[in-house]
């Protein structure tokens, strides 16, 4: 390690970028490791849940069109039964 200056450390740049680099990955296998991730197996998770997910939002969107599917031929069927009676009691 490089002798203090004035109580400061001066490093070569590509020493420094190391050192990074290092950290970056100690932190990140960290990270990973306190939410579980840290296994073999983390990528098929990640995978797995971003199937789940995709799967949810299908189904939300396949929901949403179906209510408006019902809601509208509910409303296209009221209109239809109104003009029905209007034209029986009317004689027509």
């Amino acid at each position: 390690m490089p002798e203090p200056e004035g109580g400061m450390v001066r490093l070569p740049p590509h020493e420094l970028e190391d050192l990074l680099e290092m950290a970056a990955v100690r932190g990140a296998r960290q990270a990973l490791a306190e939410i579980g991730l840290d296994n073999g197996e983390a990528a098929t998770d990640i995978r797995e849940l971003r199937s789940l997910l995709q799967a949810l939002r299908l189904a939300r969107r396949t929901a949403w069109q179906t209510t408006v599917r019902v809601m509208t031929t509910v409303v296209l069927a009221a209109l239809l039964a109104w003009a029905g009676l209007k034209l029986h009691l009317s004689g027509g």
